[in-house]
């Protein structure tokens, strides 16, 4: 199979091959399909480097397990297939690793999922990492939800119509992405990523309060910032603080550390604590 049209190259791991291009594997009857109960993780493969591709193949386990189906393949056992995968690109090709488990039948009452018919694949695509320019930020007039709402504790693909219609929003008044807050009105995270800011020396992020998944990259850059004698705090944040910040930049999987150059209208330089976090991680990604 070929990729087809506007999809970059693409190798999936599906029933025991690989199969190459964008496969076709899951139908309109898949429960999955019809009421989402599909998982994923994204690790990332850069100039030669897989960052913390372990705790990523572990989270996606974890993921399953949360969304009530069956973990059938093993951390190591993703590892294994992630190596092998990677042999089929480019020596330094920037990658997209996804990791995926879906239900294929419904369960009780239709609308829980059967976890013994839990499915599974590894697809990996060339995704090219974005440079450092920065972006704009927003406040969005949607909010994420609490974990009594949805699985927020999951990397679940149910979690996302929620993200896009936020960041299209922000899009369609001219800004790249934007400033979500939790049902309480805290900042909870943008819309793609995690959020930090600079403020007087220090660096201030969310407290992980059930509204946004505590992502693998944010616990990484404060772990390292901490280690490089940074005080980094988790806090509950207003929308205030974010605007009033000396600096603002985010941690993801697909982007990494990006900065913020606009909030509002305000303009914003890419400052010495994003610098530091940036480098800190490149460091230790190439370690």
């Amino acid at each position: 199979m070929t990729p087809g049209q506007g999809w970059s190259t693409t190798w999936t791991f599906y029933e025991g091959h690989w199969h190459e291009g964008n496969l076709p594997i899951m139908g309109v009857r898949d429960h999955a399909a019809w009421l989402c109960s599909s998982v994923f993780d994204g690790a990332r493969t850069f100039e030669g480097v897989s960052p913390d591709l372990d705790l990523h193949c572990a989270r996606v386990n974890a993921s399953a397990e949360t969304m009530h189906l069956k973990p059938v393949v093993s951390t190591e056992k993703w590892l294994e297939l992630t190596r092998d995968g990677i042999k089929r690109f480019d020596k330094n090709a920037a990658l997209y690793i996804r990791p995926m488990y879906w239900a294929e039948r419904s369960g009780a009452l239709l609308v829980a999922p059967d976890p013994e018919s839990t499915k599974w694949c590894l697809s990996i695509y060339e995704a090219p990492m974005r440079t450092p320019e920065g972006f704009s930020v927003t406040l969005s007039p949607f909010r994420k939800p609490s974990l009594e709402c949805m699985p927020v504790n999951a990397k679940a693909g149910c979690l996302y119509p929620n993200n896009a219609r936020a960041l299209l929003e922000a899009n369609s008044r001219g800004f790249g992405n934007c400033v979500v807050l939790d049902l309480l009105g805290n900042v909870a995270e943008l819309a793609t990523a995690n959020l930090f800011v600079g403020k007087d020396g220090a660096v201030f992020t969310p407290a992980p309060n059930g509204t946004f998944l505590n992502g693998i990259t944010r616990q990484r850059v404060i772990k390292l910032l901490r280690d490089a004698g940074v005080s980094v705090i988790e806090t509950a944040l207003s929308y205030s603080d974010v605007q009033n910040a000396d600096e603002i930049f985010s941690s993801g999987n697909y982007s990494k550390v990006m900065p913020v150059n606009r909030i509002d209208d305000r303009s914003l330089q890419p400052g010495p604590l994003y610098r530091e976090a940036r480098e800190l991680y490149w460091g230790f990604a190439h370690a």
